[in-house]
């Protein structure tokens, strides 16, 4: 199953208590921080969630 690498880009300074819950679920701890999870439904449902402040790259 193909990976996908989530880098948190933006602070969450001022975001709503979901979407800070969002990118701890995720596993992200700062900026630039960066984690690989399997693409399943689920990692997606999330990144669309906090789309606006993660990068998301596919990896092999």
């Amino acid at each position: 199953m193909p990976k996908l690498r989530i880098t948190q880009v933006k602070s969450l300074v001022g975001r709503s208590k979901h979407q800070r819950l969002t990118i701890k679920a995720l596993g992200l701890k700062r900026i630039r921080h960066s984690v690989e999870h399997e693409d399943k439904p689920e990692i997606r449902g999330m990144i669309r969630k906090v789309s606006h402040l993660v990068e998301v790259e596919k990896i092999n």
